[in-house]
């Protein structure tokens, strides 16, 4: 039996599909970071940027929703430990009908390029952005050397 052209021409175009799906998936390879499938879960822990603003290290910490009583935040030396954990906002009395924010706890943990002196760590949190002042300890601040 011979086939019709229109199911000849979705046979084609599925296997574009196919294509181009696969091309896509090996470009993100490619790059270094592989795409998400449907089946993968991202990172559990926040977004971070780390900064080294010459006398003290700076790093941005995404928590959107949290509160700074839900935050932990210990450091010692290089090591810093930052962790949190966002409750259910549904007041008891109420049963909720659909929940897209749920509960999540995170730790997250980093090992610094230079030790911090940990008397003078600021925090503040902003908008959803933990922001951590970390200054530099004295031994590990460059010194300018006199050549006599």
């Amino acid at each position: 039996m011979l086939m019709r052209f229109h199911d000849l021409d979705k046979m084609f175009n599925a296997m574009d599909l196919l294509q181009r799906q696969l091309t896509g998936a090996s470009r993100g390879y490619e790059a270094g970071r592989p795409l998400l499938s449907g089946w993968e879960l991202p990172d559990s822990g926040p977004k971070t940027n780390l900064y080294d603003r010459g006398e003290n290290l700076e790093m941005v910490i995404e928590v959107p929703g949290m509160s700074k009583d839900d935050l932990n935040i210990k450091i010692q030396g290089n090591y810093l430990e930052v962790s949190g954990k966002r409750e259910s906002d549904t007041p008891k009395e109420y049963s909720a009908h659909r929940v897209e924010r749920g509960t999540t706890s995170f730790t997250r943990s980093f090992t610094l390029p230079a030790e911090v002196d940990s008397g003078k760590v600021e925090a503040r949190l902003n908008s959803g952005l933990l922001v951590l002042v970390l200054p530099k300890a004295e031994a590990a601040k460059p010194k300018q050397i006199t050549i006599n």
